[in-house]
């Protein structure tokens, strides 16, 4: 199985499996012959300059001042990208309040932990 980005080997194996049965295939050529639309009006691959360039943020727990939606607009809007999971390719993870399992498995990579100190990062400081 290849590695990709932001995919851990749950949800790989899930992937691999739902795209294995003809059923499904069957299923979204169906949906794109009705005309349904795939591709995200929100991707946007050329947003990769800003101060975050070429750095992967992690979020968990409650953030303090945003929502995590502001937080990965933000993110995005200054080059960066959010993953959903932590792996040894994540350069920040923004904790907030009840952070679990992702700051425990970020503490053991030696992931930078950030929280208070990302508005500063965003506003360039």
């Amino acid at each position: 199985m290849e590695e990709a980005d932001d995919i851990g080997e749950v949800i790989a194996k899930s992937i691999t499996h739902w795209w294995g049965d003809s059923v499904n295939r069957k299923l979204v050529e169906r949906l794109r012959k009705a005309g349904v639309n795939f591709k995200s009006e929100l991707y946007n691959p050329a947003a990769a300059s800003g101060p975050f360039a070429g750095k992967t943020f992690v979020l968990t727990g409650t953030l303090p001042t945003m929502s995590r939606e502001e937080a990965t607009a933000k993110i995005e809007s200054l080059g960066g990208k959010v993953s959903g999971s932590v792996s040894k390719k994540t350069d920040y993870v923004l904790a907030g309040e009840e952070a679990g399992s992702k700051l425990d498995k970020a503490q053991k990579l030696g992931v930078k932990i950030i929280e208070a100190e990302f508005q500063k990062m965003c506003d360039g400081k």
